[in-house]
């Protein structure tokens, strides 16, 4: 069978150009990663179970742990263990993380002392996003706490204007009369907060935490509104001692959901949460 010249030279212009083809293809995936492209999303809870999650492993400031489980209506919930005994703890997730985007829906009775752990060991030290659903509370903003060293980096608090009724008032803590400009990148007004957040209802929260080593960069939305963007290398925070701080922080570790120790607790109450998805950075 003749093949004539004009098929090879087809042929050789085909092959090549394929080459091409997948060479742009593979540059092209190698510049995405290489430009930080965000991972696809990954959700952490099913609706069913606490598949991908467990309690803390050591106990730490706040218990062994605290009761978590699933609604009927697959919503995820965590309460003191037994309610009302003043033990509490971290369920956390199976997996660690160090760059990543975290977007969690929360519905916070009213009187739990909660939080949203980022970096977390297995003890449940981290770093905190306060969900403090009570009188001179905060959510939002930000804490490292550990037992050795903890560091509230919290500009106000709010409280109920009367108190069997959901409406809020803030307060300037009184713990930032030493600081110095520069503790937050960017924070919001308390006005601003108390207009985004809806105090007897669910609330989307995305925290965003970014940078290799030991200090990163936390920022945080709720229900769009930017709460804040904390550099915990930079900041001038009067009492954060980055001495102290690097021997108590982690590069990479768990997400973590608090049930706070105490009997500020009341008994009964839950912290609820749902669609909580991650991806990687």
């Amino acid at each position: 069978m003749y093949v004539g010249r004009g098929f090879w030279q087809f042929s050789k212009t085909t092959m090549k150009s394929a080459r091409l083809t997948l060479s742009i293809l593979v540059l092209s995936l190698v510049s995405g990663l290489a430009a930080g492209r965000p991972g696809p999303w990954i959700y952490l809870s099913n609706g069913r179970d606490l598949t991908a999650w467990h309690k803390q492993s050591e106990p730490g400031i706040h218990g062994k742990g605290g009761h978590w489980g699933v609604t009927k209506g697959g919503v995820l919930f965590g309460e003191q263990d037994p309610p009302g005994s003043g033990e509490g703890g971290l369920l956390l997730s199976d997996e660690r993380f160090d760059e990543f985007e975290l977007e969690i829906s929360l519905r916070p009775d009213w009187g739990p002392d909660s939080g949203i752990f980022i970096r977390t060991n297995e003890k449940g030290e981290g770093w905190q996003i306060y969900v403090d659903h009570h009188d001179n509370g905060n959510v939002g903003h930000i804490r490292l706490e550990t037992k050795p060293y903890s560091v509230p980096f919290r500009p106000f608090s709010f409280s109920r204007i009367q108190s069997d009724k959901p409406k809020l008032k803030t307060q300037t803590d009184a713990r930032t009369k030493n600081w110095q400009m520069g503790v937050y990148e960017e924070t919001c007004t308390p006005e601003a907060f108390l207009k985004a957040w809806k105090a007897d209802d669910w609330n989307r929260m995305r925290i965003r935490c970014t940078g290799e080593g030991l200090f990163p960069v936390i920022e945080v939305w709720i229900n769009e509104l930017k709460i804040c963007r904390l550099d915990t290398f930079r900041t001038t925070h009067p009492g954060f001692d980055r001495i102290k701080a690097k021997d108590v922080v982690v590069e990479k570790g768990a997400i973590g959901l608090q049930v706070h120790r105490g009997q500020g607790w009341p008994k009964g109450s839950r912290v609820f949460w749902k669609d909580i998805r991650i991806r990687k950075l």
